[in-house]
């Protein structure tokens, strides 16, 4: 991750980002009531936080078990050498299944999270597709059985 020099918020900002972490659909003129500033003045504090790259925009959740997705995994690759980690993170952005894949430190060289419908699709991505992946030496999966926290930092 890239160092960013911090920035300060004050108690507004802080009071409008948690309205808006909690549901990013909140109406302006809503947060404005409940802050007690006007409108124009929430939009003009929203495109500061916009240029500071403290806000990257807003998106909606999808919810994957709905579209049958009820296995995440974490899995660590080794690699055989680390200069092929660009060309194995490549190959992993084909795979869809793949949320996220991190350069860690310790045992693996990518970390990965990864979504599947069930074992037998767990497993097949990973004997079929990401063992296949040219510099791979191995993997090792860690199923998650229930997420317990999912937040965003706190402001």
């Amino acid at each position: 991750m890239k160092k960013q020099k911090a920035i300060t918020i004050d108690g507004i900002d802080k009071k409008i980002l948690r309205v808006l972490t909690e549901d990013a659909r909140t109406p302006i003129l809503e947060i404005a009531r409940n802050v007690g500033i006007s409108g124009a003045a929430i939009h003009q504090r929203l495109r500061k936080l916009e240029k500071s790259k403290l806000l990257a925009g807003s998106k909606f959740i999808i919810n994957p078990e709905v579209l049958g997705y009820s296995t995440m995994a974490f899995v660590g690759i080794y690699l055989d050498k680390a200069a092929i980690t660009d060309d194995v993170v490549k190959a992993l952005k084909r795979f869809p299944e793949v949320l996220e894949c991190h350069f860690t430190t310790g045992n693996y060289n990518l970390f990965i999270k990864l979504l599947a419908y069930d074992n037998e699709h767990l497993m097949h991505l990973l004997n079929k597709n990401i063992q296949s992946i040219a510099g791979v030496l191995r993997t090792e999966s860690l199923i998650s059985l229930h997420q317990q926290i999912d937040r965003q930092i706190k402001v």
